[in-house]
């Protein structure tokens, strides 16, 4: 029977058919799942994603109407024996020389009642106010366990159904109190328009896929173009840049992975919040099924459904993520060389690495990844924003190896994320990075250079001095280059290579990477902060001093 039942629900709200209708494709669907889709936008199937002409007549398929209800007669059919043998065990307490079994259990009596006298009870005008429910065995579950008495109203307070000695002298005296049915019928209505929500944000979320699937072919598409555009010019130079080629091409592989990885990773996080609000949205139906009030509130308020549930919205997809300003910026500089070729060796990106991020410096609220490349703020771990300033050097994590010489260029990719703290410090007080008491990445008697972005400002850090940089295309990937032997510490925009800080760093101490991805609020600045790197990095000459500690 499982097997018949499959084939009888529906693709899109995985119940039972409700007035199914068959597009021009065959696929079926309940009539009020295809008209939430239309109202959505253009009308597809959601099945085959096929476009359907939007003056299509959409009527009820009778025939897989009837095989519905046929199904839904025959399992009542099978259940029916179990039931019976369930309420056997409830004898009526009027009927004293034949015991009969008991079909209705009145609450203000504390009496089980068969067939007969269910109706009798019914008729006399002195009854008619009692509560008469399905026969059941468990009577103090639908009263109060206080005073014993019917539980007539919700309080508006606690969320909880009460009795009226409950409201009158008990534990919720004063609290507002509505009619147990009012407060039914406000929740049911409170869980439609959020099934309704939910329906809604799925089918946002499906759209984000699709973007995220569009973006990806695109990545793909204009790797390849410039990977070929590219090799035609160093073709021209191929007897002095066969190194340098190397190098730009392992750039582009390293953006096309990291592109790559990232739009996989949110296509995860899409399809996971796709389950959660499936999940969410078939609970929520299942509670609507319950026709008895008092069991309906009791259900609602045990599983903490009695407000609407606070659900982050469905981010809208930024296509700009895939604009390959970087392979622009590769094309630009391979023309440059064509003109002035000495003048441009060697690149920054010779000094290209990636480091690896230190656990033992780590905040404890913060997620490191196994491999060591990426950092981002605990799932379980929300707090509340900093009130005296909008960052917190503390929440942060430092890099395995120091340098006290040469030059080293790194970049850490940023993307959207809101918030985020990236730079270098005097680290740990020892090279065994024995963290200190406090827990922290930074100590607090160290010096640090950084440049923190938050609410689209950018901030170049130097301690507790601080300075409002002018940044004109948004930063997604940071570079940072430190000279040690001049001082300097640059911050880049990775993507086009423009300059966005410099600060002249005087320092004898070795000096850590630190990366910061700030306290997330509301699940907005959950993004992790990942290192960018190429799978077989090339030593510029093959003696470049990295100078690491």
């Amino acid at each position: 029977m499982g097997t018949v039942e499959e084939t009888l629900k529906c693709p899109a709200c995985q119940d039972l058919f409700t007035d199914p209708v068959q597009l021009p494709c065959r696929h079926d669907f309940c009539l009020t799942c295809i008209q939430a889709v239309c109202e959505e936008g253009p009308l597809f199937c959601p099945e085959c994603q096929i476009l359907l002409p939007s003056n299509l007549t959409l009527e009820i398929n009778t025939t897989l109407q009837r095989k519905v209800k046929d199904f839904m007669i025959k399992s009542s059919t099978s259940e029916q024996p179990t039931a019976k043998k369930s309420s056997s065990a409830v004898h009526c307490d009027h009927c004293i020389e034949m015991p009969s079994e008991a079909i209705r259990t009145c609450l203000t009596c504390d009496a089980s009642l068969c067939q007969a006298h269910a109706l009798l009870h019914q008729q006399r005008s002195a009854l008619r106010e009692h509560t008469v429910v399905e026969v059941t065995q468990d009577l103090l579950s639908l009263k109060c366990k206080e005073h014993r008495d019917e539980l007539k109203l919700f309080c508006m307070e606690e969320r909880v159904p009460v009795c009226c000695l409950c409201i009158l002298v008990g534990m919720h005296k004063n609290h507002k109190a509505a009619q147990l049915h009012d407060a039914c019928t406000d929740l049911k209505s409170m869980l439609e328009t959020t099934i309704n929500k939910l329906l809604q944000m799925r089918c946002e979320a499906e759209n984000a896929i699709k973007d995220l699937e569009f973006m990806y072919t695109q990545t793909v598409i204009s790797a390849a173009d410039f990977r070929e555009r590219i090799s035609d010019k160093y073709n021209r130079i191929r007897v002095v840049l066969d190194g340098d080629e190397r190098l730009m091409m392992q750039i582009i592989d390293a953006e096309e992975d990291c592109m790559t990885e990232w739009l996989e990773a949110e296509r995860g996080k899409m399809e996971a919040r796709i389950s959660e609000l499936d999940n969410l949205r078939v609970s929520s139906k299942l509670l609507l099924q319950e026709t008895h009030d008092l069991r309906f509130i009791q259900q609602i308020t045990e599983q903490n459904r009695c407000e609407p549930p606070k659900l982050a919205p469905i981010q809208q997809i930024d296509k700009e993520l895939c604009d390959p300003d970087r392979l622009r910026t590769i094309e630009k500089l391979v023309d440059d060389l064509s003109v002035a070729l000495s003048q441009h060796f060697p690149r920054m990106w010779s000094y290209l690495s990636c480091p690896v991020l230190d656990l033992k410096t780590a905040h404890p609220k913060l997620e490191i990844s196994q491999d060591g490349r990426q950092v981002c703020w605990g799932e379980q771990t929300d707090i509340e924003a900093p009130t005296t300033q909008p960052y917190d050097s503390q929440y942060s994590v430092l890099a395995k190896k120091s340098f006290t010489a040469g030059q080293h260029y790194w970049e850490v990719i940023v993307q959207e994320k809101p918030y985020w703290l990236i730079g270098v410090t005097t680290g740990p007080v020892n090279e065994d990075h024995v963290p200190s008491p406090r827990p922290s990445g930074v100590s607090v008697n160290k010096a640090s250079w950084c440049l923190y972005h938050g609410e689209g400002q950018y901030l170049a850090c130097n301690d507790t001095q601080e300075k409002q940089l002018q940044v004109g295309k948004k930063v997604r990937k940071l570079g940072i280059l430190a000279n040690v032997q001049k001082g300097e510490l640059s911050f880049y925009n990775a993507d086009s290579m423009t300059l966005l800080h410099s600060f002249y760093v005087e320092c004898k101490e070795p000096l850590f990477p630190m990366f910061n991805p700030c306290i997330d609020i509301n699940g907005l600045n959950r993004q992790p902060l990942t290192m960018f790197w190429i799978k077989d990095p090339w030593d510029w000459g093959g003696s470049t001093d990295r100078g690491e500690a």
